[in-house]
């Protein structure tokens, strides 16, 4: 591991769940901490510093993505990711696991990408099937560009080199994502091969240097499916790594509860030293749950993806009531002439100088600057969110503050 790349203190904790402070080169994180997604160096919509004025702590970039465009050493050349995209807080990489499910399994078995991570939900349809753009052996990942076709290889040695290039303040190790369509004898082996590149990952990572004048941190990352026994003995492998901190991903179970379930098999056996990221999660209740089993942090397309579709996050509706996914659909037409800000009591740029009605126009008439300020506010929706939750737990009211948030669901 690189000395001195990250530390990680537990400053409250309230049973599972803590308070904590993430310290990295670039800047301490305070936790539990949404993660905002900027995929290919940015968060779609808006610019860093907006992002940052939002109340970002910390973003998540992906290598797959970057390695193909503009391609890791153009980004090295430009002083790594964090001085190409004008961001001054810490960074987090995807290692290209991800990529496997997304161009492999996801694509064979209809499962998508983000809805349908739970299939079980009536809320996540199925995709049409199709053909992988993936071949996974022991020794690595070969994979069809889904921006030209063309072939390249994917392994632990390369992954950690292309973040190396990067220059992320925490990286992921090489891992295999399951479906949920897989079946347990294919999961077990899949883990037994995530553990494998584990060690690869962490062998190439030890044998590296930081390219960019600042250490790095390595993640592990758990994987086994929705079977019991595999997520037991995953988080004990990984968990027995010289791992900077722990990701947990990979299928999550055909419903949240589910993935509940699979938190409460798996965090028990993870050091409680190192910090512990679940990926791809980020809808309220979840999170909500995720925190009080002892999750610190999380990444999730969700704030800008629904902004771009017009969907606002809100705590509560106009009388007090839960709204349904903590959204409104701006698109609404009882929104054409409401003057009030997209949330009453948020802070944001867009809700102290756009009203309902302007932002409906916005959408209405296809303009991107409506995609761009509702963005904004969701982003400052989840900071606040996640401010609101590191409150209650330093004053020992977590329990009454999620029972309030999700009362009436």
């Amino acid at each position: 591991m690189d000395h001195g790349a990250l530390t990680f203190t537990r400053d409250v904790e309230r049973g599972p769940a803590r308070l904590g402070t993430l310290r990295t080169a670039h800047g301490s994180v305070r936790t539990p901490a949404f993660v905002v997604v900027a995929t290919q160096a940015s968060v779609k919509g808006v610019s860093a510093e907006a992002a940052a004025r939002a109340g970002t702590q910390l973003l998540f970039a992906n290598t797959y993505h970057l390695y193909l465009r503009p391609g890791a050493e153009v980004v090295a050349r430009h002083g790594g990711l964090h001085r190409f995209m004008n961001w001054r807080g810490p960074i987090l990489t995807d290692s290209g696991g991800f990529q496997v499910f997304s161009l492999g399994a996801s694509i064979e078995h209809g499962v998508g990408k983000v809805a349908s991570i739970f299939p079980g939900e009536r809320s996540a349809p199925r995709l049409a099937g199709g053909g992988s753009r993936v071949r996974i052996s022991d020794q690595g990942v070969r994979f069809k560009s889904h921006i030209d076709g063309s072939l390249h290889d994917f392994s632990p040695e390369i992954s950690v080199a292309v973040q190396r290039a990067l220059g992320a303040d925490m990286v992921l190790a090489f891992d295999e994502c399951t479906s949920p369509l897989h079946d347990e004898a294919y999961t077990r082996a899949s883990m037994e091969r995530t553990h494998r590149w584990a060690e690869r990952s962490l062998a190439a990572f030890e044998g590296s240097s930081p390219r960019h004048g600042y250490p790095q941190a390595l993640f592990g990352v758990v994987q086994g499916g929705a079977f019991r026994e595999l997520r037991e003995a995953s988080a004990a492998a990984i968990g027995a790594m010289p791992f900077d901190g722990i990701a947990i991903g990979g299928n999550l179970g055909a419903t949240l509860s589910d993935m509940y379930a699979v938190l409460d098999w798996t965090i028990p056996r993870l050091p409680a030293g190192r910090p512990r990221h679940l990926l791809g999660i980020g809808d309220v209740p979840s999170i909500l749950e995720a925190v009080e089993r002892g999750i610190d942090t999380f990444d999730c397309v969700a704030p800008t993806r629904n902004a771009r579709n017009g969907a606002a996050f809100v705590r509560r509706g106009d009388e007090g009531e839960r709204v349904p996914g903590f959204r409104i659909n701006l698109r609404n037409a009882r929104f054409v002439d409401d003057v009030r800000p997209l949330e009453a009591g948020c802070d944001c740029d867009t809700c102290r100088s756009y009203s309902r009605a302007y932002l409906r126009h916005l959408f209405k008439a296809n303009e991107q600057l409506g995609q761009q300020l509702t963005t904004v506010h969701n982003l400052r929706f989840m900071a606040r969110l996640m401010s609101d939750v590191r409150d209650s737990l330093e004053r020992d009211e977590f329990a009454a503050f999620k029972a309030e948030l999700l009362a009436g669901g």
